[in-house]
């Protein structure tokens, strides 16, 4: 739904974007990973047209100058509504879709509403607005022309807990009917939780990228458990295919058998166990594990 390549720009011949390529399929969340500076915002920009640059972003297949209403095609959130403070929510989304070229304006706006639950804010003007209150009419903006794609940059900045979990509910859903969803963020903890895929962007380059399950298989998972027979449970394990780590006289670390095979085999032999978990690679991990030259450009050991 959404392809770009070789995405490049420049600032005072500083190269802040650089050959960026990446794509979003539909019926998914992905999410562009990187630190403060690292060029998220310059992309998103980029393959809005908000800014002029290099490369090429099309949407739907197409590029966005191509499509006579393009706000029916993506939908954006850059942290604020646009509009006048003295205006009323109901009144902004009805000028918005006006602006869209939709037809009954009034009656879409007010649909928008009701799809996102904001029926209790159509009055209120936007300067009265909270901070979690503003994000939920700016997706509300976004979703007013029926788009299949969103863009969002860093829209979990500042919400507080209940505002996240709703934003997160409310993105879920779109890709679950089918859209497409790119939102850049530095909130790792978040991603792990929405996104199927991740793109980590390194001093404006894309590092790497994977599916969100794939990191796990790709890394491998691990089995942690804690015996006070760990002997003999190792022998046993072993014998099954598996590798053993020890981590100290009752702790190990296995690989090569899951978790439930660990299990059924101390149960076969009548070996207790303390505790038993499966570890699998989080996006944290997989961020800092690719993101290592900007941690040392920025922090230098001495």
């Amino acid at each position: 739904m959404l392809e770009a390549a070789g995405l490049s720009k420049s600032y005072r011949e500083k190269r802040v974007v650089d050959g960026v390529d990446l794509s979003v399929p539909p019926g998914s969340v992905t999410g562009l990973l990187g630190a403060n500076g690292a060029g998220k915002t310059t992309t998103l920009r980029l393959m809005l047209g908000l800014i002029r640059g290099g490369g090429e972003t099309r949407f739907l297949g197409r590029p966005l100058r191509d499509w006579h209403c393009p706000g029916q095609v993506v939908g954006a959130v850059f942290g604020g509504v646009g509009g006048h403070p003295k205006h009323r929510v109901i009144d902004h989304l009805t000028m918005v879709a006006y602006g869209l070229g939709l037809s009954a304006p009034e009656a879409a706006a007010q649909a928008a509403l009701d799809r996102i639950g904001l029926e209790q804010a159509r009055g209120l003007r936007l300067g009265q607005l909270s901070l979690g209150m503003t994000q939920r009419v700016e997706l509300t903006q976004a979703l007013l022309g029926q788009p299949q794609v969103l863009v969002l940059d860093e829209p979990f900045n500042g919400l507080d807990p209940h505002s996240i979990a709703w934003l997160r509910s409310a993105l879920r859903s779109f890709a679950d009917a089918g859209g497409a969803v790119l939102l850049s963020s530095h909130l790792l903890a978040e991603m792990e939780q929405l996104a199927d895929r991740v793109v980590v962007m390194v001093r404006g380059r894309v590092t790497a990228e994977s599916g969100v399950r794939e990191i796990a298989e790709q890394a491998g998972r691990h089995v942690l458990v804690e015996s006070p027979a760990m002997a003999r449970l190792a022998v046993m394990l072993e014998l099954a295919g598996g590798r053993i780590e020890a981590l100290d006289a009752d702790h190990a670390r296995v690989t090569g058998v899951s978790r439930q095979q660990v299990g059924l085999l101390a149960a076969d032999h009548g070996i207790p166990l303390y505790s038993l978990g499966e570890h699998s690679v989080s996006i944290e991990e997989f961020y800092l594990s690719v993101a290592e030259e900007e941690f040392s450009a920025r922090w230098p050991q001495h």
